[in-house]
């Protein structure tokens, strides 16, 4: 494939989002979810795989350092960060389990998971999600179309409308910038 056709695929799926009444919806709706969460005094808590863990703690950084705005940091993080423990508990449980075990550790039911998967295939991440629900937490899933299974336990379900893992990520990318800023603006600006 060509470099124009990589990025003819790229805008391609831009604009199939940008006309998605149903993904501009739940980015909506994740917004003012995450704003009310941080109102009342919950925090954001992130997991993901691979690149999409990448993903994850990009946007923790963004709520808990700054993306625009100079204002006090937001409570966001992603799960897998702790190294030590991640290891320990996929050592002890299972991997599959090391995400709904952090998340019971660190979670309360002011939070909000939010759950990346390209695919929805992601056991560990679906683990979280089931032990998300038991914990009475609030759930925002990110994926690509062809993982609907992915979306039944979430609230709020974003779906990026191509198959295409590159493409995937890199929407996840804007999408989550797009909330970072509203949510700064929402919460911090004049």
């Amino acid at each position: 494939m060509t470099i124009k056709e990589i990025i003819a695929q790229h805008q391609k799926c831009i604009h199939d989002m940008l006309h998605s009444q149903e993904c501009i919806k739940a980015v909506k709706q994740s917004i003012d979810l995450i704003c009310k969460t941080y109102n009342n005094s919950g925090k954001i808590l992130f997991c993901g795989n691979g690149g999409s863990a990448a993903d994850c703690e990009h946007l923790a950084g963004e709520l808990s350092g700054r993306f625009i705005l100079d204002r006090r940091p937001l409570n966001a993080e992603a799960l897998h960060t702790s190294g030590s423990a991640l290891t320990a508990i996929s050592n002890d449980y299972s991997y599959e389990q090391a995400y709904a075990r952090l998340l019971e550790a660190k979670a309360n039911n002011a939070d909000v998971l939010i759950a990346i998967s390209t695919s929805g295939q992601s056991s560990n991440v679906i683990n979280a999600i089931a032990k998300a629900r038991v914990l009475d937490l609030k759930i925002i899933t990110i994926s690509g179309q062809d993982a609907a299974d992915f979306h039944k336990h979430s609230d709020i379900s974003i779906i990026i409308p191509s198959d295409n893992t590159a493409r995937i990520q890199e929407a996840y990318m804007l999408l989550g910038h797009i909330i970072c800023e509203h949510v700064e603006q929402n919460l911090f600006g004049s």
